[in-house]
């Protein structure tokens, strides 16, 4: 059955790098089974806290906005348009110094558990 999960009926929370998300797919929450996705804004002047997840990938697509991203060792811009692929293991974190949101869908799997994410930063 055909069960759609509506965007502006999600409950928008901070997660723990500092971005607020909308947590749209998840097994504990919807029929995925071996993967997440959420949208996250990070807000002009603003910037995630440098972590990384130990087991899972995870993919970003930028869908509106533009910053920098440092994945590993490296740090260039991203904005809409455009898709990231993090590996397990890589540290990453991005930056708005845009005018405008910085919006992403990410894709994790296996699916986003706190518990699978290390802050390397404070907030």
């Amino acid at each position: 059955m055909l069960n759609p999960t509506r965007r502006d009926e999600v409950e928008e929370l901070t997660s723990v790098d500092g971005s607020r998300i909308r947590e749209l797919a998840h097994p504990r929450s919807s029929e995925a089974a071996r993967q997440s996705l959420a949208e996250a804004t990070v807000p002009p002047g603003s910037e995630t806290r440098a972590h990384l997840h130990r087991e899972a990938e995870e993919i970003y697509s930028f869908i509106a906005g533009s910053g920098r991203m440092r994945l590993g060792d490296a740090e260039g811009p991203v904005g809409a348009g455009e898709t990231v692929v993090i590996p397990p293991g890589t540290a990453h974190k991005l930056w708005n110094d845009g005018a405008e949101p910085l919006i992403l869908l990410c894709c994790c799997s296996p699916p986003y558990s706190d518990g699978d994410t290390v802050v390397l930063e404070g907030g």
